[in-house]
């Protein structure tokens, strides 16, 4: 093995680190989070200061193997934050400083939003990441200058909002990120207040998960495992009943984002610096 070949493990599953993965044209932005589709289309954000930055593509696809396809996201996304995709292949993006969730094709097609864009309080002040769930409902969390979960149908209709400022359960301190795993739970990145909180569909606390130090960004498994980045750094795997099943140190300074491919891979958003690291599964 190379001297420079990092090796780490989650668990009983090991990983190759290979960084930076993918490359695309040159961009003012910095990456902030990473989703990828059914395909195995990797889709990054880049993040601008849109009063001062050239006004370049908000989100840039890649070929599974990290080959720039497109960019596309400028006239549509000012602050651009996180992001996810669902089942159908739709983009959701959080537009974090005008207060919207935008809903956009593959390409980068307007499709719709939840939000009213530049109206704080409309549900949203200022949201951090969005998650459409196997039951097809859509979850918000919004941190930056409320401390609330919003729940929508897929037809986009505001169902509920649940969370306050605290730190007790069902309380957040900065939501910062947010996924829904298929039995029905709803697991939020309480950033401020160093923990992970679990829920049920409709907002009804389960546990809270307090091994970690300033945590990021979220990612679950269809095993129902839930994988959590944290600014120690550290990436932690958490089994579905909170069990510790490892813990790896694969970046330099943090990463902002995560997300799985269909092979098994981990890919990672680091902001700094600004670069794509892939965790290739060896087991």
């Amino acid at each position: 093995m190379p001297a420079s070949d990092l090796i780490v493990a989650l668990g009983d599953t090991r990983y190759r680190v290979e960084r930076p993965f993918g490359s695309w044209p040159q961009n003012a932005g910095f990456v902030t989070d990473v989703t990828v589709d059914a395909r195995g289309h990797v889709f990054v954000m880049l993040r601008h200061d849109p009063l001062t930055q050239a006004n370049d593509p908000r989100v840039v696809e890649l070929s599974p193997e990290g080959e720039f396809i497109r960019g596309w996201g400028e006239d549509l996304i000012a602050d651009s934050h996180m992001f996810t995709v669902d089942a159908a292949g739709r983009i959701l993006c959080v537009d974090r400083d005008m207060h919207e969730v935008l809903i956009c094709s593959p390409e980068g097609e307007r499709l719709g939003a939840l939000g009213q864009r530049g109206e704080p309080l409309a549900p949203f002040n200022h949201p951090t990441d969005v998650h459409v769930s196997a039951w097809g409902d859509i979850y918000v969390s919004d941190g930056y200058a409320a401390s609330r979960i919003h729940r929508f149908s897929a037809y986009g209709v505001h169902i509920q909002s649940w969370g306050e400022q605290g730190k007790g359960d069902g309380q957040f301190g900065w939501p910062h990120a947010i996924w829904t795993h298929a039995d029905g739970r709803v697991v939020v990145v309480d950033r401020a207040n160093d923990r992970v909180q679990v829920f049920d569909r409709n907002g009804n606390h389960l546990a809270s998960w307090t091994h970690f130090r300033d945590p990021v960004a979220i990612w679950g498994d269809a095993d129902g495992n839930t994988y959590v980045t944290d600014m120690v750094p550290n990436l932690q795997k958490i089994g579905p009943n909170g069990e510790k099943l490892g813990r790896c140190r694969p970046m330099l300074n943090g990463a902002h984002g995560i997300f799985g491919t269909p092979d098994g891979d981990i890919l990672l958003a680091e902001s700094n610096p600004s670069r794509l690291t892939l965790l290739r599964r060896l087991d």
